[in-house]
C-alpha cells in the first residue's frame, strides 16, 4: 500500500512497505526532511524553546550539521533557541544534561560526528554517546536527540550532512516534534 505525497506533482510517494519515500516517474524521491513518514512541515515549533549542542571535532561536517538543525528549526517556527559548542561527541551528553536540566529548553539536539579510522576509538565514542544522549533524556523527561553521524568514511559523513540529506535537520524535527507531542500528553501549550 502506498500514500501520496500531497506536495509536488511526480516527486514520489512515501511506501509503508518499504517504509521509505521511492520515487515516482520523473520525480526527484524524497523530501529533505521526513518525521515517522508525515512531512515535517506539518509540526507548528512556535512556543518552542530549543538547544541545540555541537560537537567542534570534525567541524567541517559539525557545521553543515548545525547549519541543518538551525534551518529545519527556523522552517518550523522554533523562535527561541540556543548553541553550544562542545569539544567533541564524547562530551554531548553531559551537556545535554545540563542543558535538559535547566528548564529552559524543551527539547535538545545533539550534534557531532564520529568517524572510523585505525582503531577502535571511533566504537567507544559512538557508542558512549549514544548511550549518554538516551540517558540524559530519559533521567531529565526532555528530548534529546541524536544527530551524531558514525560514518566509515568522510566522504559518508558529508553525504549525510548536505543539501539532500541532513542529520542535523532530521535530529532537530524529531526533537521539536517530541516536544510538541510531550506537551500534549502532559496537557500544556
Amino acid at each position: 500500500m502506498e500514500v501520496e505525497r500531497s506536495r509536488k506533482k511526480g516527486d514520489g510517494s512515501w511506501n509503508l512497505e518499504l517504509g521509505r519515500w521511492t520515487q515516482g516517474e520523473g520525480g526527484r524521491g524524497a523530501p529533505a526532511c521526513i518525521i515517522g513518514g508525515a512531512m515535517a512541515e506539518q509540526i507548528d515549533g512556535s512556543g518552542v524553546s530549543l538547544a541545540i549542542v555541537v560537537a567542534r571535532f570534525n567541524e567541517h561536517v559539525t557545521s553543515r550539521l548545525l547549519s541543518g538543525a538551525e534551518a529545519a528549526a527556523k522552517r518550523l517556527g522554533v523562535e527561541r533557541r540556543e548553541v553550544h559548542r562542545v569539544p567533541g561527541s564524547f562530551e554531548l551528553p553531559t551537556a545535554a544534561k545540563a542543558l535538559a536540566e535547566s528548564g529552559r529548553f524543551d527539547a535538545v539536539v545533539c550534534l557531532g560526528a564520529v568517524i572510523r579510522h585505525e582503531t577502535d576509538h571511533y566504537l567507544h565514542v559512538a557508542t558512549q554517546a549514544a548511550a549518554g544522549i538516551m540517558r540524559a533524556q530519559l533521567d531529565t523527561g526532555v528530548p534529546c536527540t541524536f544527530g551524531v553521524l558514525t560514518c566509515d568514511t568522510e566522504a559518508q559523513a558529508l553525504a549525510r550532512s548536505g543539501a539532500q540529506r541532513n542529520v542535523g535537520a532530521e535530529a532537530a524535527e524529531a526533537a521539536i516534534e517530541m516536544a510538541v507531542v510531550l506537551r500534549g500528553i502532559r496537557g500544556v501549550g
